[in-house]
């Protein structure tokens, strides 16, 4: 392995996206032989399904662990240190993050110190600024009291919250830098994005009309009439049962670079249309994918 590593963390539902990720890291890099790509794949980590049906901890409350949610690959974002060997550096990301700019340039940016990085979550006021981890740049060998296994084990005897896990809450705060909001775009394209980040899940470009299949945000604490009708609609309908279908995403710009970039996928054979056609007969993917390829204009080349 490279000194330098991509790491995309996915699942089955997100699989087309993680491939057009790593295609788009290659495109849109100068460096393109001096880092790897790889994928953290949640069929590889068994110990996901093994907590199939169990409560954990996440924001204060009790969750059921399922592994058909759209980020039930959320836990592994923690794994990229010890994949390294705790040496050199790493990008972790979502398989809904494309480059529109050269990764090589956060893999090598300088930490000031800092043994991992991310861009700030959108902040309330009276709160601490947390840290998005969907884009994380880390050095790895100041990461070994990472272990995503067991950390996860602990979010189910609730010796760990969800949440605070994912916000990097448990960590030393002076180890954390924080990136450009550029290295993490959410759900925002122009010439400055570098990591455009689709991060809106019910606007996801290659899933409008589908219906939804990932657990919504918990609104109702605090709020007892609207979690028992939750808990109701669940027992009659099912985890995802009246939550309705993906949108289309309002900025056509990027439902274009997506399709953009699958359109060259499938050119180059990265992608085959065997398995876009697979992911559709899944419902992973948008049942006019194809049709949304052919209207998709030819992507301009953004990397020097």
């Amino acid at each position: 392995m490279a000194n330098n590593c991509v790491f995309i963390h996915t699942n089955e539902r997100q699989w087309l996206g993680a491939l057009v990720a790593e295609y788009s890291f290659r495109r849109n890099s100068a460096n393109a032989d001096k880092f790897d790509v790889k994928f953290i794949h949640t069929r590889d980590y068994p110990y996901l399904a093994a907590k199939e049906g169990q409560s954990f901890l996440r924001g204060g409350s009790e969750r059921i662990w399922h592994m058909d949610d759209l980020q039930s690959f959320t836990p592994l974002r923690f794994l990229p240190p010890k994949l390294m060997n705790w040496q050199g550096r790493a990008v972790l990301t979502d398989p809904d993050i494309f480059a529109a700019g050269d990764i090589y340039e956060l893999l090598t940016k300088d930490m000031d110190g800092a043994a991992v990085m991310g861009r700030r979550r959108s902040e309330k006021q009276g709160k601490e600024p947390q840290i998005a981890t969907s884009v994380m740049l880390m050095d790895c060998a100041r990461l070994q009291h990472w272990d995503a296994e067991i950390e996860f084990d602990q979010l189910f005897r609730s010796k760990r919250d969800y949440k605070k896990w994912m916000v990097l809450d448990y960590e030393d705060p002076a180890t954390i830098g924080y990136l450009e909001e550029c290295w993490n775009d959410f759900d925002h394209l122009d010439a400055n994005t570098r990591l455009l980040h689709n991060t809106k899940r019910k606007t996801q470009p290659w899933k409008t009309g589908l219906p939804v299949d990932y657990t919504p945000a918990d609104k109702f604490k605090g709020k007892p009439l609207l979690a028992s009708a939750n808990r109701l609609r669940i027992k009659m309908f099912g985890q995802y049962g009246l939550l309705g279908r993906y949108k289309k995403h309002p900025d056509l710009r990027q439902e274009q670079f997506f399709f953009g970039l699958l359109k060259e996928c499938l050119h180059s054979g990265h992608v085959s249309e065997e398995l876009v056609r697979d992911e559709i007969s899944k419902n992973h993917v948008r049942h006019d994918a194809f049709e949304v390829l052919e209207r998709t204009p030819k992507l301009e080349k953004m990397a020097a």
